[in-house]
């Protein structure tokens, strides 16, 4: 679901009711994890993560005018997705987390190249995904992204 909405505070009195808390929940312990340098935007219509231009002047490279996005949170119609764009680019930490993952949670990973997927909120590892959320820096971010996305 896409919400036509400006800030994050917006983003979470437009979702249903009933994701408000886990949502709120979700965006405290990932703003609480990240390292210092990344500012929560809207991004492509979530709750964004992102490299501002003040310490990343490039920019998206799909579109340079965005700052470059590292996370988000989104209400979907049918789950809560964590989007982890360093997970994506990093085989040590995708490596990290599906072994991670069943230490937190009984049930099956649903996840696609950097989205995973909740079916159920009351089933969110909150803990692993602050922990998930602490283990790249904007600087480790920006090495990532030059070496192995802004390439291809």
């Amino acid at each position: 679901m896409q919400y036509d909405v400006k800030t994050p505070d917006e983003y979470i009195d437009a979702i249903p009711e009933e994701r408000k808390e886990v949502m709120s929940r979700l965006r405290k312990v990932i703003k609480d994890n990240l390292p210092k340098g990344f500012e929560e935007v809207i991004s492509y219509k979530m709750i964004g993560y992102v490299v501002p231009h003040e310490i990343y002047p490039s920019g998206y490279h799909c579109d340079p005018t965005l700052p470059l996005p590292f996370m988000n949170i989104a209400s979907q119609k049918n789950f809560i997705a964590v989007y982890h764009s360093g997970i994506y680019a990093s085989e040590a930490l995708m490596q990290w987390f599906t072994a991670e993952y069943p230490k937190h949670v009984t049930t099956k990973l649903d996840m696609g190249k950097s989205c995973i997927r909740f079916k159920k909120p009351d089933q969110i590892p909150m803990q692993l995904i602050g922990e998930l959320a602490s283990k790249m820096t904007t600087e480790q971010w920006i090495e990532l992204y030059e070496t192995n996305v802004k390439k291809k």
